[in-house]
């Protein structure tokens, strides 16, 4: 994929460069406006360096994993929407997910840290009790 990215660059870059050409040689003596051949090499110069840097930069962000999903919700906070005794729902992000307390009981509203996950489960305990890791409970099944 990157080096068919990358033919596309190089040909969309020439048909750029071309196009800068075209404007100074054609376009800008119609309207009586010459620029010198210098500025006119400066400014592909300038473009092609810009193109060289966004393939670079775009390829990075590209190759780039995202981190998403359930192992990535060890350490959020958020609210019991039920009852959690000890399994019931709560919200994180704007999201409902199904939860299990390890500290007991856990009314709706009170504050909940994601501690670990188990399968499709979220592993919480109260905002602000101790440790923050559940002991064996934070496998993915």
């Amino acid at each position: 994929m990157t080096t068919a990215r990358l033919i596309i660059a190089v040909v969309s870059t020439l048909v750029e460069e071309f196009a800068l050409y075209a404007i100074w040689r054609w376009l800008l003596p119609e309207f009586d406006i010459y620029v010198p051949m210098w500025v006119l090499v400066a400014v592909m110069i300038a473009w092609a360096v810009f193109a060289v840097t966004n393939f670079i930069f775009a390829t990075r962000v590209l190759r780039r994993q995202a981190l998403v999903g359930l192992p990535t919700m060890v350490g959020m906070k958020g609210k019991a929407r039920s009852l959690l005794n000890p399994e019931g729902q709560v919200m994180i992000k704007g999201e409902r997910w199904g939860a299990k307390s390890i500290d007991g009981d856990v009314d709706v509203g009170e504050a909940v840290t994601v501690v670990g996950q188990d399968g499709l489960q979220l592993i919480v305990r109260r905002s602000g009790t101790g440790n923050m890791k559940a002991p064996g409970n934070n496998a993915t099944r």
